[in-house]
């Protein structure tokens, strides 16, 4: 597993990757994380996500998620696909006080918004991105998994 953490809190604003490579074909045991994560656990650890994952069920049509945390919470979690076709993808969100917009260029959907009340207050959060083996899980074809991430930027709300 592997992880890059940024040093430094950004707070709102929009977060943005650029993805190379077949989302759609990552493993059904790998999780790609693209995401913010603050240790303390103050605002559901300030965790907002773009997560590729099948998270063990190979044949789920869905291979992606965006979240404002608690998942288990009804409506802070909407799954998306990210098609076969797309070889190079940009995910991002932009939070903001009373919202989180999630947008792709190449999931379906393309955009959501979250206006529930667990968008959480920035304040020591960092950008983070990770690839990782759900349950500790090997990939099922016994295969190297590797993600190329081309662009990370961030922009704070005006």
């Amino acid at each position: 597993c592997s992880e890059v953490i940024n040093t430094q809190s950004l707070g709102r604003g929009t977060y943005s990757w650029t993805v190379q490579g077949n989302l759609e074909a990552l493993d059904q045991n790998a999780v790609l994380g693209l995401f913010t994560w603050n240790d303390d656990p103050a605002y559901n650890h300030r965790e907002i996500d773009i997560e590729f994952a099948r998270w063990s069920y190979a044949t789920d049509p869905t291979n992606g998620q965006w979240v404002v945390q608690p998942y288990s919470t009804t409506g802070n979690l909407l799954r998306t696909t990210q098609p076969a076709t797309a070889t190079s993808s940009t995910h991002r969100f932009t939070w903001g006080h009373s919202t989180v917009d999630f947008a792709s260029t190449s999931a379906q959907p393309r955009s959501w918004t979250y206006d529930g009340p667990d968008v959480p207050h920035p304040g020591g959060e960092n950008a983070r991105m990770n690839l990782w083996q759900f349950r500790g899980q090997a990939p099922s074809n016994g295969q190297p998994i590797e993600i190329v991430i081309t662009d990370f930027t961030y922009a704070p709300l005006p």
